[in-house]
């Protein structure tokens, strides 16, 4: 087993992280043992930050204590990854549908570092009054306004924070050329974000792209 981030690590069986709540599974994912250390496999096909991971991903911003902005937490899948990596840091998971939530909240119980919030992205006034600073916006949101999404929370990050967004070419516009959707968005993002590095996850993902940047 070879460590590849903090508290990531990939062997034969892919990628996984340590798991934070030892003997609970998130989404039916497989544990395994090695040294005395429970390890969640972490899939691909069911988070966008595993698949960016596999396609080569060079560094990853979270760290034991990373305090992310989570937006689109759905019902959990990544954020559970994320809360094994930033073990003493805290996600402030931001997701808009009330069912998805309803299916979330167990899992923000069983995690001390989880902050579920009932709100919409688009209008992250909703929700400012529960949140502090943050280290990374982690953004996998449905919505045509991706980048201005992103750019509307970005005032809750600190100043050399990282951003990471999956742009969803097929949400924006059907009928445009991924391509000149994914440009286009970027370029909205450059106005106040560095991109350091895009990921074709379109192996796991049609039609997608990952996004790494950091705030000027």
């Amino acid at each position: 087993m070879k460590r590849i981030f903090h508290n990531v690590y990939r062997d034969d069986q892919g990628i996984m992280t340590k798991n934070l709540v030892k003997g609970n599974r998130v989404y039916g994912e497989k544990l395994l043992e090695h040294e005395g250390v429970e390890y969640r496999v972490w899939n691909p096909f069911r988070s966008k930050l595993a698949s960016a991971i596999m396609c080569g991903m060079g560094a990853l911003p979270i760290k034991d204590d990373t305090k992310v902005l989570y937006l689109g937490s759905a019902t959990g899948t990544t954020v559970s990854h994320i809360s094994d990596i930033a073990a003493n840091g805290v996600i402030y998971a931001v997701e808009f549908a009330p069912r998805s939530m309803r299916d979330f909240l167990p899992l923000a119980e069983k995690r001390g570092n989880i902050v579920p919030i009932l709100g919409n992205a688009k209008d992250p006034q909703q929700y400012a009054a529960f949140l502090e600073e943050v280290d990374l916006i982690y953004q996998d949101v449905a919505q045509v306004e991706q980048a201005e999404i992103l750019l509307r929370n970005l005032p809750f990050l600190k100043k050399g924070g990282h951003i990471m967004l999956c742009i969803k070419a097929r949400s924006i516009d059907v009928t445009k050329d991924p391509a000149k959707i994914f440009k286009q968005e970027m370029e909205k993002l450059r106005t106040e974000v560095d991109i350091i590095g895009t990921i074709d996850i379109s192996g796991f993902e049609k039609d997608h792209t990952f996004v790494v940047g950091i705030k000027r």
